[in-house]
């Protein structure tokens, strides 16, 4: 086995590790999005034959893993990355009978209403769905007794006072890891309130990922390594703080069997004559 083979072989991840970590390194666009689905799908019970959107799916690594993994089928949505070149990818990987990749905003989801048992997104989901409507929204793509799930970094409890200088205080590669955009990341506590407010899903869970910090810090050290990413490493501030505030949160719930009405399309029914 090679050096960076062992360094991410872990046994909390034994799917994730019969894959190339050469193919993970190639293609990430951040923390490992492997060991992430992963852990995301030990709550979700997928079954082979399945409906699966995975929004935000960036290079579809996770699209590819769900459909080889769980024989389920994956639509493969992102707004910025080519769908030629995860076409290009997908098949490269013996995954195009499962998956379909397309572009796509979040709020704008070209998919009926109830098409999919399931819905995830893996590392995107704090950057459009933190809107106190927006689960109320994807939800309705999933039907009744289907499931939702997510992972996003986040905090494992509130700053006391402001950003901690270990996150704000440039590493010594000039990157400074806590950005604007990370006032998107929330505790498990918080994400378990805003997702229990939507009346259209139910048995909500909310939880941190042991040793994520590790994980996330690990990973930031293997590509920076290959000397491949856009992005200086953030390996430095993630080994100061040793998990004492930052990690991963993972959110699941089922979407609820009680239809709620859409006033909206009612309206709609009733103006065009399709009422019934």
């Amino acid at each position: 086995m090679s050096e960076t083979a062992s360094a991410l072989s872990r046994p909390e991840f034994p799917r994730s590790n019969r894959y190339d970590p050469a193919w993970v390194l190639e293609h990430q666009m951040g923390p490992n999005p492997l060991w992430l689905a992963e852990w995301l799908c030990e709550e979700l019970g997928l079954e082979p034959g399945m409906r699966v959107l995975d929004l935000g799916c960036g290079t579809a690594l996770t699209s590819v893993f769900l459909a080889r993994e769980f024989g389920v089928r994956v639509w493969a949505c992102d707004l910025w990355i080519d769908p030629d070149a995860n076409w290009r990818r997908v098949g490269a990987a013996g995954a195009g009978e499962l998956v379909y990749p397309l572009r796509a905003e979040a709020h704008a989801l070209p998919f009926p209403q109830g098409f999919f048992d399931a819905a995830v997104s893996i590392d995107a989901y704090h950057y459009f769905g933190t809107d106190d409507l927006y689960l109320g929204y994807w939800s309705g793509f999933v039907r009744p007794g289907g499931v939702l799930g997510v992972v996003v970094p986040g905090l494992v409890r509130p700053f006391e006072a402001g950003v901690p200088a270990h996150l704000a205080e440039p590493q010594s590669n000039g990157k400074v890891f806590w950005e604007d955009e990370c006032w998107s990341f929330h505790t498990a506590a918080w994400w378990q309130e805003l997702w229990s407010r939507c009346g259209k899903v139910a048995d909500v869970k909310a939880g941190m990922q042991p040793d994520g910090w590790r994980h996330w810090r690990d990973f930031e050290r293997e590509v920076e390594k290959t000397g491949k990413s856009p992005f200086p490493s953030d390996a430095e501030a993630l080994d100061r703080d040793q998990g004492r505030y930052v990690g991963f949160v993972r959110v699941t719930a089922r979407r609820s069997e009680k239809e709620s009405l859409n006033l909206y399309d009612a309206a709609l029914g009733v103006r065009f004559g399709v009422g019934g």
